[in-house]
């Protein structure tokens, strides 16, 4: 980079980790200055409900960087205070608000976002989440110029990242840094002037709506490989739960996490019958078992599929089956 270029008046716009990752790098960046932060108010969280402050607030507040929190930008004062800021670029990441025109049009250069998927695809709310749930072999970052439409803008840049053995929270964590090092690339393009940027195939495009807790049901007479991706896309939020049935006994709920396929078919077995032996517990899928490698009962510490046997399917050993594996009429079902 030639030693002549200006440096950038940056105002970041973002609230959950994500955009806390991203906003730690672009501090650490020689050739633009963060003049300000903007993220949602503070929220209840917790069972107290206490007001929490958002992550990017706090990186904020440790850098000492002057912070805003409107509700919107609808009152003219919030909007002539961002103004006053004179920004070259607005930098947004999982802010959570939409901008209107009047906000995109204040930064001299450029509104410019940090999307975590391959855009077009996965607009919205939950590109990581989606692109795994859909069984997606590789998902990524765009960096694209803000329209008012959600999520249409023209591309500067996009890098891309596999899919495979990744939770959402894992993949959360390598695109935030995706992000922030692509961020980075455009943002050093725009010293010298605005890059080039291509439009997107609207005819492409597909919808990542909000995860809801309705997402972490889990359907057991679906194919193992797409249960499997579920399960690893709504982990940790809003996690995969379920229902354990019992003799004579009420339904416990369970949280699943993610585990493995096993190469035996289940075909001639009902979707959701528990299995055990030795190394775990299995559940039957629509074609072969899924070892489950942890689960959290209601009211207890997760744990393994071992320690969950012994401390919760001991009672049913009775009902085991001669093969030294243990199959009794327990099986597990959506909370629906």
């Amino acid at each position: 980079m030639s030693q002549t270029h200006s440096r950038l008046k940056i105002v970041f716009m973002g609230t959950p980790e994500f955009a806390a990752c991203i906003l730690r790098h672009l501090l650490e960046c020689s050739f633009a200055d963060v003049v300000a932060v903007y993220t949602q108010p503070d929220r209840p969280a917790g069972r107290g409900h206490k007001l929490t402050p958002s992550a990017v607030k706090l990186v904020a507040q440790e850098a000492g960087i002057p912070l805003f929190q409107p509700p919107h930008f609808k009152n003219e004062e919030d909007r002539a205070a961002l103004a006053a800021l004179s920004p070259d670029i607005l930098v947004v990441a999982a802010y959570g608000l939409l901008l209107p025109a009047s906000v995109l049009a204040i930064p001299r250069h450029a509104p410019i976002n940090v999307h975590a998927s391959l855009l077009p695809r996965y607009r919205g709310a939950a590109p990581i989440q989606r692109a795994i749930m859909d069984g997606e072999s590789e998902t990524g970052v765009s960096i694209m110029r803000m329209e008012e439409t959600l999520d249409t803008g023209p591309v500067y840049e996009m890098r891309s990242c596999p899919t495979a053995g990744h939770t959402a929270a894992s993949l959360h964590d390598s695109l935030a840094v995706l992000g922030a090092e692509s961020l980075l690339s455009v943002l050093n393009r725009f010293c010298d002037a605005e890059p080039a940027s291509v439009p997107q195939d609207d005819t492409q495009s597909t919808y990542a709506p909000k995860m809801t807790r309705a997402d972490g049901y889990i359907n057991w007479e679906l194919p193992c490989a797409v249960i499997d991706a579920r399960i690893r896309a709504v982990t940790p939020w809003p996690g995969a739960r379920v229902l354990l049935h019992m003799p004579e006994r009420e339904a416990l709920p369970l949280l699943l996490f993610p585990g493995k396929m096993e190469e035996n078919t289940c075909q001639e077995t009902t979707p959701g019958t528990l299995r055990w032996d030795k190394q775990g517990l299995c559940v039957a899928t629509g074609d072969v078992w899924y070892r489950l490698s942890e689960i959290q009962p209601a009211g207890r510490a997760r744990m393994d599929g071992r320690a969950f046997v012994n401390g919760f399917l001991k009672p049913f050993a009775s009902l085991a089956n001669n093969t030294g594996e243990e199959e009794a009429h327990l099986y597990l079902s959506s909370p629906e």
